[in-house]
């Protein structure tokens, strides 16, 4: 997947002529690429759309016009590009209750370490998320986490047939659950393979 380049990103003012329909567009987008896997966690796959609209929204959050500051954005929200052979999520840590928030962190603690969260293929293929680094120590985890999927061609081959079944599986001693991914979010999912 190509990575987005400064040509592609908007000014602020050019911007807000086209925020409200590349909104609209990527509200759309997103159902078909946000997974929730049991109550406590989503997967928000990540793909060029996704990215340049958060690097839009960032820019317009913080009246970003110095150039250096936009290259920089682009930069640091290209990480979260898919590579070739890949698909690449923001894994979000939810929870409703303020009052629990530490709770729930603290029992998800080293989630982001191993292979606990993979991609399952049929029987036949599992391909373990790689998570960013310095998203959490023994103290404390972060809340979001960007996790990437490597395919082996024969992993990417059967992703992309139907026969197949495909879930996104938890494996963590504290958090075990696993999705279906099928319809329309595994038909965009492939589209990045395509």
């Amino acid at each position: 997947m190509q990575k987005i380049l400064r040509d592609d990103v908007s000014d602020l003012v050019q911007y807000e002529k086209v925020r409200d329909e590349m909104r609209h567009r990527l509200i759309a987008l997103k159902r078909w690429r946000r997974v929730p896997v049991g109550d406590r966690l989503t997967f928000l796959f990540e793909n060029r759309d996704t990215v340049l609209f958060q690097i839009q929204e960032m820019i317009r959050t913080e009246r970003m016009v110095k150039e250096e500051k936009i290259l920089e954005e682009i930069e640091t929200y290209n990480d979260l590009m898919p590579g070739e052979r890949e698909l690449s999520a923001t894994m979000f840590i939810e929870v409703d209750d303020p009052g629990r928030i530490r709770e729930v962190l603290d029992s998800l603690m080293g989630i982001d370490r191993g292979s606990t969260v993979a991609l399952q293929i049929g029987g036949r293929f599992q391909v373990p998320g790689i998570f960013e680094g310095g998203r959490s120590n023994e103290e404390k985890i972060s809340a979001v986490h960007f996790v990437k999927f490597p395919f082996s061609d024969s992993a990417r081959d059967a992703f992309l047939d139907w026969r197949e079944p495909i879930e996104l599986v938890v494996d963590h001693p504290g958090y075990k659950r696993q999705t279906k991914i099928d319809g329309d979010t595994r038909r965009s999912l492939m589209a990045d393979f395509i």
